[in-house]
């Protein structure tokens, strides 16, 4: 018998997981030399008094060191504390030998190599949420700031000039508000702007309809929908492949004449050539940055000689509240971490002890995989997410896998913010159920996982189980049908036409484009009917090479799933 592909049983058989937040705490039992913390970038003299307290952590403070003089003496030290300027490299990360915990005092991670700490056993923490009021007000400030051309009437009346007609602004009042991204920080950006009678509307597509709902704004189905609409528009985007330079010059083009801009999000999110086309040409009115593509900007930065837009250095997240707390959150992390071996928001660890991970590990591999299988065939608006757990796999410890499936789904939304500790509350801030689901029903295989994603009416679900005795993972069952597919890697995904020789139709075609095919996986439902195929192979065919297979009139539908 297959994995199960409906899940008709009585709500009080699941368990709601979303309100689970992401202030969880992971234990874990270490042993660690006298530690000593270097603090290489400044943060809040609470914090560095927090980490010295009862002298039990040896505390330096060293700011500024370029990466060379880092390497030099990061040898000695078991704990890193740093913010934005510090970059953790893999370099850095390779002379580390003592190096236990790297924390960043903040919330995005960009600056840390996650992936070289994970694999030199480096726990990294963070400190999510720490900053968001902070950075919604200094959103909101230079909203005000250029709807009334305060920065610009300041240095005016400071060089001896009176230009009241030159700096006549306009009223927030019954103006439309376009936030880009429903987070925190744009979900506290929308409460400060209704207060001031502005009209709301969100473009997210991981926002749910009741959470936008209940949040008071208008959803928008996408940013061309919202553009032409708004007369301000505040970025609260990660910056990703898909979300980088998403205001480019075809969507400014689309804007309203005149359109006031503000991104205190990330550098990228806005094409600053194109913007500054847009803030020349007039079809931008204004524009206020606090983040760049290139920190700082250069000396040559065309920007700067531009009259309308105001500029801030990275001060999203620089007040005193905000930095007295992540200065505190993270010295409180770290010393648990030192002292107690207590893990408490690591971007880069499940929450189970080390005896239990090595038992879970293959199942926490696997669920990453399917969460970010199925994330790539879901629509980005969903509802709820059903997990559900069956034969031996209903006797682990379903927290950590489920947060695994949760992390893999969510990393398109939330990109490197979302981790195992926070994506609880991720899921919750967008309004996505999750359920967890332990399955007594019997079927061909020992232990299985199986993921059903909903989006309205439609529903996609995978599911996946391990072979032989190396725990060897493998995807048997996508959208109800039967299949065997590893994975790792590139998967491509094709519904064609079930007839004879359709398999060497699309062997040849992948060999003329010189791909060749690893692994191969057939599912059908009737004969001559519909069918799914689903090939690893050892190269990503291009955007040109999926529009031919989409032209064939033997296949209905072509993706590519990177694993």
């Amino acid at each position: 018998m297959p994995i199960p592909d409906k899940h008709l049983v009585p709500r009080t058989d699941c368990l709601l997981l979303s309100t689970i937040t992401e202030t969880s705490i992971i234990k874990k039992k270490m042993s660690f030399p006298a530690p000593k913390v270097l603090v290489a970038d400044p943060v809040s003299q609470r914090g560095v008094e927090e980490l010295s307290a009862n002298g039990t952590l040896e505390v330096i403070v060293n700011t500024g060191l370029p990466e060379a003089e880092l390497i030099k003496i990061i040898p000695e030290f078991a704990a890193l504390v740093v913010r934005s300027q510090t970059k953790v490299t893999a370099a850095v990360l390779e002379a580390a030998t003592n190096l236990k915990v790297v924390g960043r005092a903040g919330v995005g991670v960009d600056n840390v190599d996650v992936e070289a700490a994970t694999h030199r056993g480096v726990i990294v923490m963070n400190t999510p949420g720490g900053n968001t009021v902070s950075t919604a007000e200094h959103a909101f400030s230079l909203l005000m700031s250029i709807a009334r051309n305060i920065p610009q009437a300041d240095a005016s009346m400071k060089a001896g000039r009176w230009d009241r007609k030159k700096f006549e602004g306009v009223e927030l009042y019954n103006k439309t508000l376009g936030i880009l991204g429903m987070g925190r920080i744009g979900t506290e950006l929308a409460r400060r702007a209704m207060a001031f009678g502005m009209r709301v509307l969100a473009y997210d597509p991981y926002l749910s309809t009741s959470r936008a709902r209940s949040l008071q704004v208008e959803l928008v189905e996408d940013i061309d929908t919202l553009l032409p609409q708004a007369d301000f528009i505040s970025m609260h985007m990660p910056l990703t492949e898909e979300t980088r330079h998403m205001l480019d010059a075809r969507r400014l083009a689309l804007c309203k004449k005149g359109v006031r801009i503000v991104n205190c999000a990330r550098g990228g999110l806005v094409d600053e050539s194109a913007l500054h086309d847009a803030l020349q040409s007039g079809q931008v009115g204004a524009a206020a940055l606090d983040v760049y593509e290139v920190e700082p900007p250069p000396a040559d930065f065309p920007l700067r000689a531009m009259a309308n837009i105001v500029f801030t250095p990275h001060l999203g997240a620089s007040t005193a509240e905000a930095q007295e707390n992540v200065g505190i959150e993270i010295a409180q992390a770290i010393r648990a971490a030192l002292l107690e071996g207590e893990i408490r928001n690591a971007v880069n660890m499940p929450s189970i002890d080390a005896k239990t991970a090595a038992v879970v590990k293959p199942y926490i591999t696997l669920g990453d995989k399917l969460g970010r299988f199925v994330a790539q065939l879901a629509p980005k608006r969903n509802d709820r997410v059903v997990i559900t757990y069956g034969g031996k796999a209903v006797e682990m410890p379903t927290d950590a896998i489920s947060r695994a499936i949760l992390t893999g789904f969510l990393k398109h939304a939330g990109g490197e913010e979302v981790n195992s500790v926070n994506v609880r509350s991720m899921a919750a801030t967008i309004g996505l159920d999750v359920e967890e689901i332990r399955s007594s029903e019997q079927t061909d295989f020992n232990e299985w996982l199986h993921v059903a994603v909903f989006s309205g009416e439609s529903k996609v679900s995978i599911g996946g189980t391990f072979f032989g005795a190396k725990n060897d993972p493998r995807i048997v069952r996508v959208n109800g049908h039967p299949v065997e597919v590893t994975p790792a890697g590139v998967v491509l995904m094709l519904e064609n036409r079930d007839r004879p020789g359709i398999v060497g139709h699309i062997g040849t075609f992948l060999g003329a484009e010189n791909i060749n095919i690893a692994s191969m996986s057939l599912s059908r439902t009737e004969q001559g009917g519909q069918a799914l195929t689903l090939l690893n192979l050892d190269s990503a065919p291009g955007p040109d090479v999926i529009a031919k297979f989409a032209a064939d009139p033997d296949i209905r539908s072509a993706k590519v799933i990177s694993l």
